[in-house]
């Protein structure tokens, strides 16, 4: 669904992208055994929370996500005057909190919208946490803690809210999470007790960042299949070649004697991910003394971008040659993912007044 915000015009290609994309993500490593792969359109909860949560997301929220005027600017040939494209941030947060997850992985220009997540979390919480009799069913949760828990439990409690003690509330979140004899849902309210607010349906997620959280593209901006500047997974060796050797470099350096700075130059973004120490400094050093060429610098690039891709490439090659296999994974997967949805759905319904049981 995310792919129509940008290509609702032209679709025909959404499936075998979304194909390409589960036999890339195979080939990289990921194991189905132990991470479900499903397609978002086949989990309707997606749709059906991103609606709900459109109820109570402010409009302001949304108009101002840096990747949004970000995408309008760089993407000008498109029509992106739609609520698809406005409301696409908001999906992505159904899409995590759905799931009630506790860390997303996600790159650098991601992290602004995990932080919409947590916020539209928060306001959802807030809005919908407290039941009714809540604060009795709190009460009679932390009871089934034992004596000397909840007695701990309430003195945490009045520290926090009370004299604003964070640490009282890190080590009352602690104490919960110690608890065997409680359940799921007494454990949710007692943490929305513990912080003043109510139960916790939908947890506030935090992002999760590699070492390379930003992958530069071929220009130095972000790489995206939008802006023209990617390296795919399996193009061709030669292909990588060619497009690693005509990126652009420093622009004040015309000539080969004259000197460059790293720092203005997309290449040297790769050398952060790719190079070792030594192949680093050798690179700044003749970067800046002019003591080695564009075309130098490339090289060390060029050997461990191809040295990375080669067994992904392999992989993908085997599942390419068996599509009936990858489609089972998704199909697998996308029942699985869609139990869960459905666990998480069914109590925003409820609390939102839509169950007719």
């Amino acid at each position: 669904m995310h792919a129509l915000t940008t290509e609702y015009e032209n679709p025909r290609d959404i499936q075998q992208h979304a194909l390409d994309m589960v036999v890339d993500w195979l080939a990289a490593g990921v194991n189905p055994g132990s991470a479900k792969i499903f397609v978002q359109s086949m989990v309707p909860e997606h749709a059906e929370l991103h609606v709900l949560l459109s109820m109570m997301t402010p409009l302001g929220w949304l108009e101002r996500v840096p990747t949004y005027k970000d995408q309008q600017e760089k993407l000008k040939e498109k029509d992106l005057a739609t609520y698809g494209f406005l409301g696409y941030p908001l999906l992505q947060s159904a899409d995590i909190l759905i799931y009630r997850a506790g860390l997303v992985p996600v790159g650098e220009d991601q992290v602004s919208h995990i932080e919409l997540t947590r916020e539209i979390a928060r306001r959802f919480n807030h809005l919908y946490g407290r039941e009714p009799g809540f604060e009795e069913k709190a009460e009679g949760a932390a009871k089934k803690m034992g004596k000397k828990a909840a007695k701990l439990y309430h003195e945490l409690r009045r520290r926090y809210q009370e004299e604003g003690d964070h640490e009282a509330l890190a080590t009352g979140r602690a104490l919960l999470e110690e608890q065997q004899n409680i359940t799921l849902a007494d454990s949710e309210r007692l943490f929305g007790y513990l912080e003043g607010s109510g139960k916790i349906i939908l947890p506030e997620p935090q992002a999760l960042l590699t070492k390379a959280s930003k992958m530069p593209g071929l220009d130095g901006q972000k790489m995206s299949k939008s802006y023209g500047n990617t390296i795919a997974l399996r193009d061709d060796p030669k292909e990588i070649e060619t497009k690693i050797r005509t990126m652009p470099t420093d622009t004040n350096r015309v000539r080969r004697t004259d000197p460059g700075d790293p720092a203005r130059c997309p290449v040297w973004q790769l050398h952060e991910v790719y190079s070792t120490e030594e192949t680093k400094a050798w690179a700044q050093e003749g970067c800046t003394t002019a003591g080695i060429g564009c075309i130098d610098c490339k090289g060390p690039v060029i050997e461990a971008v191809l040295e990375e891709l080669r067994p992904i490439q392999e992989r993908a090659r085997d599942y390419e040659q068996d599509m009936k296999l990858v489609k089972n994974i998704i199909k697998e997967g996308s029942e699985a993912a869609r139990d869960e949805a459905r666990a998480t759905l069914e109590e925003v319904r409820e609390v939102m007044g839509l169950s007719y049981r």
